[in-house]
């Protein structure tokens, strides 16, 4: 029932057919309860969708053809055959086990809502007399439900009595805000209220932190707010992170070319089926040349590459982990890399979540034209009890102050809340509301009757001064809060015989307006004088603009009535009666408090500035409050209009898709807002390719935080934000993710420079298989000896790579665009080059041991590019042994000179464009490891029985590794050249000159131009939407136009 709010209460009993004293009839239970049920995936479902990815798919093509052809292997090579297939198969099991649990593990953010469900609720129904216990999933919507302090909440209520003076409670796993509400049950005439200002309504999951009431359930199950968010959980697809995007491009891109290639073999060499080699067969020669196409495909594919990328993926997460970010998902390590926009919850992430006292003022002088007050400002952003009082710039002893003594014993009691230190956590944390707790924690910094603090325990210090105020006065009662009057009060009596002459007090906190209304005097000192108009409206305007200036505080006004009503004639049990007795009060002073932003958030947010990296506040806070702690924080400037930058729920509602786009572009506020709210943010930011990462710590921003390329959650939230996201900080400072983004950007460098070395291993792995079915040549490798390359000898050095120092400037560039491509342009044709030269370098070795090794058969190049024509009746092959073409060492010879080439290449990518000479491989010792032990597993298969059959390789001699040498160590000469070229003219091209240019020159900037490498260009050259120019750090351009500087 959605519009529950906007009724009064017997409306909505009407709805449902019902009253407050009978509840619910058995008969109707049932109808209501056959409306729900649940809903899954089953595991096979999960199985299969681990082999939708297309390099997955060609692989496993490529096994079950192996497989095929292996059936029909004669002689000795019928077991072998049966390694490359078995060997894929392998790979593949072992990728769908992993992505099988991952997904799994995936549903635990949904699980993990059930920690906010209630187990019981108290109903009352006409099946029995009075309140009945039953478990909370058995409620329905109907039901008369009744709660009271300290309960959970079992299903949204619309409140029909409250039963206490008072009814408080704390939403802050839904909405994230720290502070209680208080609930009535009058009807709330708009329809499109945010849950926040749902004030008559109890929501599933939240506790009642003070009072008593009765309510009607409206909603149950997943059509509560809670459950709301978990449909929302379990609707998200998981955004696939840059690095998986590319790789999935990749994949459809070599598929193409595999196939391409692949049937360009095979057709070529359709006039060689029939060659004797064949046994004339036509048949046998196709069988045998489809064989040749299927080992391309599997050179082709970098089977090593996701097992290289999951490892060091999983050593990044190793290193974050020392810098307290914990990654549940790897793929999003790299993912920060990218990351572009930040949107941040306030509460408990850019802020303490820890009510806190800065401010308080007593007044100094009050005559009949002047009223001058004593300001004080307080350390401190913590429930700690450390911290100073200051007047100005100098701290001051509290107890001088007769007003501030007077005002501590106030704090201390008109007050239900107390600190204690966890000796598990090493923390100090409030017991009760956040307010008042704040409260508590001024009265220990403050310190007023001088308590010797030193020799405290921590858990004895966390009450110590306020337990020196409440041995002097006896708490008798309280008078609860009530929103007609904004304020509570409670009534005190003496303990010391010194004191009894003074009488009994009444000590009043409230909202200030509500409080100075009923003052007649104020307190000067230890005096107390009338309080004419003067300083009253000095007195409203300070508090307004403490209200309302760069902190937003909350303000609380603090009285007493120093000569109340004896106890015996007060009417306790009539609410209505409070108003009287909290009058003719003498104001004492004023607090204002708020929960203040973490001290190391501000510089945080200058680094991701410089880093380019924009940052967005989400709250469900009131939107002063939000600009306030923005400003506090540099994500808005002191003197910035926030008109286009800040929004609350409700206008961003009112704005059309096409005007919310915009706005989510160019905001860095939103205040008010629900859990849908946020995930249409992200949603429209992802639209304008931005890579947005969410943090947050509360149920409200779990469906976000799953929304977003990646989520981050405080260590100390909610196990819901935790488990939908994909990192979680241990610490809770929003410090760490700066260092996780640093982190994921060297991490993504790394991963570009091993990405390439096995890219451009396997284009010569293919370029070696092309050449030698172009030219006729016996096959120099064969599938078994590329699988070993690809997932072993390339495997160890490439994950080395991921050891790779990181650059000195990789937080002063922009983030880079998502869509960039690992290889492109001069880069593609870089790695193609040495490719090139890799399967050149390969076909080579093998050619030289036919044509001039002195221990081979010595034949010329024509008899060897006709080899399949081989046999006795052949005069061109006489004197030929043909089975000297059926060796072991020329594909030896080319798997030695494939793998030596391979350890040099590794080396060459320490750096993308500096020389060995000046960035050399020692750098990364990991590397040097890595190729030792890649050379010292290729000598295992070559010398170790029974590995040299199953290769089909041998043992080489020392003047033919002096010949692998020789051909494989030009490769990096030709490397340095490249580098050489990149440094001098590629590089030096692509470098930002119009910018300091057109700087230098004076000239003001144009509107609509933008500054490319090249010069000014039209912004209408761009065809897709971006952030351009924006001051929060959104660099990058639209269009795939990249600029480096966005118009002025």
């Amino acid at each position: 029932m959605e519009e529950a709010h906007l009724l009064p209460a017997a409306d909505v009993l009407r709805r449902f057919s019902v009253t407050a004293e009978g509840g619910l009839s058995p008969a109707q239970v049932t109808r209501a309860r056959e409306r729900y049920g649940p809903n899954g995936k089953s595991l096979w479902e999960l199985v299969l969708e681990q082999f939708e990815d297309l390099l997955v798919r060609i692989l496993l093509l490529a096994a079950l053809v192996s497989f095929v052809l292996a059936c029909f292997e004669e002689g000795e090579e019928t077991t072998t055959a049966f390694v490359e297939p078995l060997v894929i198969v392998l790979i593949l099991v072992a990728n769908a086990v992993v992505g099988v649990w991952q997904e799994r593990n995936a549903e635990n953010a949904i699980e993990a809502l059930k920690e906010y469900e209630p187990e019981m609720g108290k109903v009352i129904r006409s099946d029995r007399k009075g309140v009945q216990r039953i478990r909370a999933r058995d409620i329905v919507p109907g039901d008369i439900v009744e709660v009271a302090v300290g309960d959970k909440v079992p299903a949204d209520l619309r409140l029909i009595e409250i039963k206490s003076t008072t009814l408080r409670v704390d939403q802050s796993i839904l909405t994230g805000e720290s502070v209680s509400v208080t609930k009535h049950t009058d009807a709330i005439p708009d329809p499109r209220a945010v849950n926040q200002d749902k004030e008559n309504m109890l929501f599933s999951g939240t506790n009642i932190a003070s009072g008593k009431a009765v309510g009607v359930a409206v909603a149950t199950g997943l059509h509560t707010e809670l459950g709301k968010i978990r449909n929302q959980m379990a609707s998200v697809e998981p955004e696939r992170t840059p690095l998986q995007q590319k790789l999935d491009e990749f994949g459809r891109q070599l598929s193409r070319a595999i196939s391409v290639i692949c049937m360009a073999v095979w057709v070529i060499n359709i006039g060689h089926f029939a060659d004797p080699a064949h046994g004339g067969s036509w048949l046998r020669g196709a069988v045998y040349y489809f064989k040749i196409a299927v080992a391309l495909a599997v050179a082709a594919i970098p089977e090593g590459l996701p097992a290289v990328i999951t490892t060091c993926l999983a050593l990044g997460t190793r290193r974050m982990a020392r810098k307290n970010a914990i990654v549940r998902s790897l793929p999003s390590v790299e993912t920060l890399g990218c990351t572009s926009v930040i949107c941040s919850d306030k509460t408990g992430t850019l802020t303490t979540n820890q009510m806190s006292v800065c401010r308080m003022f007593v007044v100094a002088e009050a005559e009949a034209s002047t009223c001058r007050l004593h300001e004080f400002t307080i350390s401190g952003t913590t429930y700690a009890p450390e911290g100073e009082v200051r007047q100005g710039e100098q701290p001051v002893r509290c107890g001088k102050f007769d007003g501030l003594v007077e005002l501590a014993t106030i704090c201390a009691l008109c007050n239900d809340s107390a600190l204690d230190y966890n000796e598990a956590k090493g923390v100090y944390e409030k017991v009760g509301e956040a307010t008042e707790t704040a409260l508590t924690c001024l009265v220990e910094k403050m310190n007023v009757f001088d308590t010797n603090l030193q020799a405290l325990s921590r858990v004895e210090r966390a009450g110590a001064c306020n337990a020196v105020i409440k041995q002097l006065m006896r708490k008798e009662f309280t008078l609860e809060f009530s929103r007609d009057r904004k304020s509570m009060s409670v009534y005190c009596t003496p303990t010391r015989p010194g004191l009894v002459a003074q009488g009994s007090k009444m000590f009043v906190k409230g909202a200030p307006e509500s409080v100075i209304e009923r003052c007649s005097s104020v307190r000067v000192g230890s005096r107390t004088v009338p309080l004419n108009t003067t300083s009253r409206e000095q007195i409203l305007a300070k508090v307004r603009d403490w209200g309302s200036g760069s902190d937003t505080l909350r303000c609380l006004a603090l009285a007493t009535r120093d000569a109340p009503p004896r106890k015996e004639a007060m009417q306790l049990d009539d609410c209505s009666k409070f108003a009287q007795y909290e009058t003719d009060l003498t104001f004492v002073g004023c607090v204002g408090m708020l929960d203040p932003p973490r001290p190391e958030v501000a510089s945080c947010i200058a680094r991701c500035r410089q880093a380019g990296i924009r940052v967005v506040m989400i709250t469900g806070d009131n939107k002063g409050t939000a600009v306030a702690i923005c400003r506090r924080l540099g994500i808005l400037e002191d003197t910035e209009d926030v008109v286009g930058k800040a929004y609350t729920g409700r206008e961003f509602d009112d704005l059309s898709p096409e005007q919310q786009r915009h706005a989510c572009r160019t905001a860095r506020c939103f205040a008010r807002v629900e859990p849908a709210h946020k995930s249409r943010i992200v949603e429209n930011l992802q639209s304008f390719n931005e890579v947005t990462a969410m943090t947050g710590d509360g149920v409200n921003d779990a469906p976000a935080l799953k929304k977003a390329e990646i989520g981050i959650a405080m260590g100390s939230g909610t196990a819901v934000a935790k488990s939908a996201a994909e990192m979680v900080l241990s610490d809770d400072n929003f410090a760490s993710i700066v260092a996780a983004v640093e982190e994921g950007r060297a991490i993504y460098s790394n991963m570009k420079q091993f990405i390439r070395y096995l890219i451009s291993s396997n284009v010569g792995e293919v370029v070696c298989i092309f050449l030698t079915a172009i030219l006729g040549l016996p096959e120099a490798l064969i599938p078994v000896q590329l699988l070993w390359v690809n997932l072993v000898t390339d495997g160890l050095p490439a994950t080395a790579l991921g050891f790779n120092p990181p650059d000195l400037d990789i937080m002063e560039k922009r983030p880079r665009n998502p869509r960039e491509a690992l290889i492109s342009g001069w880069l593609f044709f870089r790695y193609l080059a040495i490719g090139v030269y890799v399967g050149l370098a390969t076909v080579a070795a093998a050619t030289w041991w036919f044509l001039y090794d002195a221990e081979g058969p010595q034949v010329t190049f024509y008899q060897l590019r006709n080899f399949l024509k081989c046999s006795e009746d052949n005069p061109l092959f006489t004197g030929t042994d043909c089975e000297v073409f059926e060796s072991r060492f020329p594909t030896t010879m080319a798997l030695s000179v494939l793998v030596t080439t391979e350890m040099c290449n590794a080396l060459n990518s320490v750096s993308e464009n500096q020389s060995l000479l000046r960035m050399p491989p020692w750098l990364n010792p990991w590397l040097l490891a890595a190729v030792a032990m890649s050379m010292a597993l290729h000598f295992l298969i070559l010398l170790v029985p029974p590995l040299p059959l199953i290769f089909q390789v041998t043992p080489l001699s020392g003047r033919q590794w002096v010949v692998v040498l020789q051909i494989s160590l030009p490769v990096i000469l030709l490397d340095e050249a490249l580098k050489y070229l990149s440094r001098k003219h590629v590089d030096g091209e692509r470098r930002p000159q119009a910018l300091p240019a057109l700087l230098a020159s004076g000239l003001p900037p144009t509107p609509g131009l933008l500054l490319l490498p090249g010069g000014p260009v039209p912004a209408s050259a761009c065809t897709r939407g971006g952030v351009l120019g924006s001051p929060d750090g959104a660099r990058r351009g639209p269009g795939g136009c990249d600029p480096w500087c966005l118009q002025g």
